[in-house]
């Protein structure tokens, strides 16, 4: 058996390392075309540079003012994790415990709002942030984030919470605890696995965002790192060379990031399948 299975394991290998390559050879193209000047770069793409030099991650870092833009992006993602993961598991634990047709309904409702599609609530979302002031405010934004992120959130926490057993829960509450301290003290902590999941998707999604941060913040001082990397192109002329290096290092954090807990998000959305 094990002799049947090599070919079909060599086979099923050999195609998954041509799939990964194919994904990541832009990724690899943009990383050594950064390093070349623009001359090299408009002669030949696919060569390697003459020289390795970082002068070009220098000059990308001064244009774009890249600590002010990664502050930017970090207070915007960390606001709007934190409004997500809150709101939504106390939302998805609620509407998990509540029997009753209204959150039945409510839970509906939410999965029903992850079919829209953003392109048809930009112009209101856009709107409303200038009714309630909101625009080119870091924390308004994250605000919108939360609004448009709980939905999934909710339907996760909510098919987590299931296999919770209750009996902690009333334990809880015949020993005085009241359903915050409930929540905080006894479900909380057993959502770590999907609470990761939820933390680190949702980080790749507001790091990696260009489009809303680009309806609501117009003032170049709050841009975001995918923000300031658009003012690299020019009406007339583009430096692509600091344009490559600048998407490498917009993209660095997350990677690392997405690296270090791959293990989480993997965990949390096994176990959210299986006791969901």
């Amino acid at each position: 058996m094990k002799i049947k299975k090599l070919p079909a394991n060599f086979f099923i290998s050999g195609f998954l390392i041509i799939i990964a390559f194919i994904a990541l050879l832009p990724l690899l193209m943009a990383f050594i075309n950064s390093f070349k000047t623009n001359q090299e770069l408009l002669i030949n793409v696919m060569s390697w540079p003459e020289k390795f030099s970082f002068e070009n991650y220098l000059h990308t870092i001064d244009k774009m003012h890249y600590g002010r833009s990664f502050t930017n992006t970090a207070i915007l993602a960390l606001f709007s994790i934190f409004f997500i993961v809150l709101f939504s598991s106390l939302a998805g634990w609620r509407l998990c415990r509540t029997k009753t047709k209204l959150s039945r309904f409510l839970l509906r409702l939410f999965i029903f709002s992850m079919l829209i599609p953003f392109s048809s609530i930009m112009i209101p979302l856009y709107r409303v942030s200038l009714v309630l002031n909101i625009k080119n405010s870091l924390i308004g934004l994250s605000f919108i984030y939360a609004g448009l992120g709980v939905s999934m959130a909710i339907f996760l926490y909510h098919g987590f919470v299931k296999g919770i057993p209750i009996e902690m829960e009333e334990a809880a509450a015949i020993d005085g605890g009241s359903l915050i301290q409930i929540f905080f003290r006894i479900v909380f902590p057993m959502l770590k696995p999907i609470t990761a999941t939820i933390i680190i998707t949702n980080v790749l999604w507001v790091w990696n965002d260009f489009l809303l941060p680009l309806i609501i913040v117009s003032d170049n001082k709050k841009y975001t790192l995918l923000l300031s990397t658009n003012t690299l192109f020019g009406q007339y002329s583009s430096d692509w060379t600091a344009i490559l290096g600048a998407l490498i290092l917009a993209a660095f954090p997350v990677i690392v990031f997405y690296i270090i807990f791959q293990k989480q998000i993997l965990k949390g959305i096994t176990d959210g399948a299986i006791k969901g």
